[in-house]
């Protein structure tokens, strides 16, 4: 089962449109998985229109029409591997500690909001990615987003991909 994991799109205001290399991605993917903030609701339609499954929460910056139609967290079987997707997970220091204790019953932890790409494993097992944003680098040298496989109710083959700048 292949993954697609990306978060903080927010669209219109950070870029117009999701970028190409994302897109072509869309079809290659079993499960696409979004952690919040999409600001729109025709990023909504459009992932749901072009994606086999998706498993998606809404994040801090978006509004009633998103949260009506999505969870604050998701929980979903893949292949045996216990996936949640969580907007926010507070800062960096404890993150790990913090994640464990909230989602006990978890594999995977997929959440967004820092627009920094993350990978570490808590103590108790818990997998935590963060894919980063394909529209808005911040701090960060690049757009990103991750693509992941499962087999077997593993997480397998976790890739950061790195995306071109932006042209005018």
């Amino acid at each position: 089962m292949r993954l697609l994991l990306l978060s903080d799109t927010h669209l219109p205001k950070r870029a117009r449109e999701l970028p190409a290399p994302l897109l072509a991605a869309l079809p290659l993917a079993d499960v696409v998985i979004h952690a919040g903030d999409w600001v729109d609701t025709a990023t909504l339609d459009l992932l749901e229109s072009r994606s086999r499954r998706l498993v998606a929460v809404y994040g801090n910056n978006d509004g009633p029409a998103l949260r009506a139609r999505l969870p604050e967290v998701a929980r979903a079987e893949l292949g045996g591997l216990r996936l949640g997707v969580v907007h926010e997970t507070g800062g960096a220091r404890g993150r790990e500690q913090r994640c464990a204790e909230r989602f006990p019953d978890l594999d995977v932890l997929v959440f967004g909001h820092s627009h920094i790409p993350w990978d570490s494993t808590a103590p108790t097992g818990l997998r935590l990615l963060n894919p980063g944003s394909p529209t808005d680098r911040r701090r960060m040298p690049h757009c990103t987003y991750l693509t992941a496989g499962v087999v077997d109710g593993r997480l397998t083959d976790v890739l950061l991909h790195r995306l071109p700048p932006r042209t005018a």
